[in-house]
């Protein structure tokens, strides 16, 4: 091969150069933003006030307004739910979850209907209450339900039992017993009926979280409310059809308002769409306190709206009742370790707000004054005419009908 020909050979040979494989434009482009979030004391807040709002505006329509039907009116909030839930499996991707749970007839008859049962039996015990009991006390008697979650879970053998849990749970019975001594209005009734609530409900969170340990049954309470609300409102329609229909009067629906009963319902519906935000956004912390706060926040409201006595030993009693809920959720290390951070940030919160924190203050203090205004009345230490509570319930536009 001559000298020109391996030239040209190797002139062929000849390298491109190589494209980067990154762009460097690319490479240093800044990331988009991300989308603003709520902060997760609006979903608390959210969720508090319409858990409030349900428990005061049904007592305000069975009591006050005089639409003494409960079970009519838990017919009509599970027929509300049917109808909101359907709508949004068919015309929006809210419940498109609802899609990998394998729900069959069998599993529907077999776990859905007898859940749906203790959860529809729950509701109108908890509606017929309200006919005998102030808000104030039907919150303190709510505090005794994870004592029942533990005594059926035990009862069903979904757990075993422990004697340290039921030493844990005693200072909750303790304190609503204490409170009871303390209630003033005090209907044995009434304390049926909610204790027939309790243990109702208490027996459908273990049969719903029997049902939820297996993996292919997980559900938001949304999903939840999507398969229970149809079958919950056929059983308290025939239950309804039996006790309440018959003594039914037009003139009672028109006295309280169809626009009124609307409210209701919807306000019974946001109150599950409010849980699935507050399930998704905050811990178990948060909720068991945010709980204590609402329960706290409606024996202050049930005392202003609808004049609701509260006796100094109740407070104590139930002051004793709430710290045993929250040992029992937490536990001991638990409480010592959020101790000690809830100071750190008491103080970092006073040192960067100082306004805040003086307003968070005012308002603990504005509620202790409620309550000891609530205590010194139901003795008759405060003359009716100058008892600001009462008062307050009138200008207000309440006031229980008895």
């Amino acid at each position: 091969m001559s000298d020109k020909e391996r030239q040209s050979g190797e002139e062929k040979r000849v390298e491109e150069p190589v494209l980067p494989v990154i762009n460097p434009e690319l490479e240093h482009k800044p990331e988009p933003p991300k989308p603003a979030t709520l902060h997760p004391a609006f979903y608390i807040a959210t969720w508090i006030g319409f858990s409030s709002s349900v428990i005061i505006f049904n007592k305000w329509i069975l009591d006050t307004a005089g639409f003494r039907y409960p079970i009519i009116l838990t017919t009509w909030h599970l027929l509300f739910a049917t109808i909101m839930t359907q709508g949004l499996a068919r015309f929006t991707t809210v419940l498109d979850s609802r899609k990998k749970v394998p729900m069959t007839g069998r599993v529907y008859l077999r776990a859905i209907v007898p859940i749906g049962l203790m959860f529809s039996l729950s509701l109108i015990c908890g509606n017929l209450t309200y006919l005998y009991l102030s808000v104030s006390f039907i919150q303190m008697l709510k505090a005794t339900m994870p004592v029942a979650v533990l005594l059926i879970s035990w009862t069903l053998r979904t757990s075993e039992p422990n004697l340290k849990k039921l030493g844990n749970v005693s200072l909750i019975v303790v304190g609503v017993i204490i409170a009871s001594y303390g209630e003033i209005k005090f209907v044995m009734t009434g304390v049926l009926f909610q204790f027939g609530g309790i243990v109702f409900e208490a027996t459908r969170l273990v049969l719903m979280e029997k049902l939820l340990n297996s993996p292919e049954f997980k559900m938001d309470p949304l999903v939840s409310l999507y398969y229970f609300a149809p079958i919950c409102a056929v059983m308290n329609l025939a239950v309804a059809l039996v006790l309440e229909v018959p003594r039914f009067q037009l003139a009672d629906l028109q006295n309280v308002g169809y626009f009124v009963l609307l409210a209701n319902a919807m306000v019974a519906f946001g109150l599950n769409v409010s849980v699935v935000f507050l399930i998704g956004k905050t811990s178990s912390l948060v909720m068991t306190l945010s709980g204590v706060l609402k329960d706290i926040l409606l024996v202050c409201a049930s005392m202003l709206i609808f004049a609701d006595p509260v006796s100094g030993i109740q407070a104590f009693g139930y002051t004793i009742a709430l710290a045993g809920l929250v040992y029992y959720k937490l536990g001991s290390e638990k409480l010592k370790e959020y101790g000690s951070a809830g100071v750190r940030a008491w103080g970092e919160f006073g040192a960067t707000r100082p306004a805040a924190r003086r307003l968070v203050v005012i308002g603990a203090t504005f509620l202790f004054i409620i309550l000891l205004l609530g205590s010194a009345s139901s003795y008759g230490i405060v003359p009716a005419h100058l008892d600001p509570v009462k008062t307050a319930g009138k200008h207000l536009g309440f006031g229980s009908s008895r």
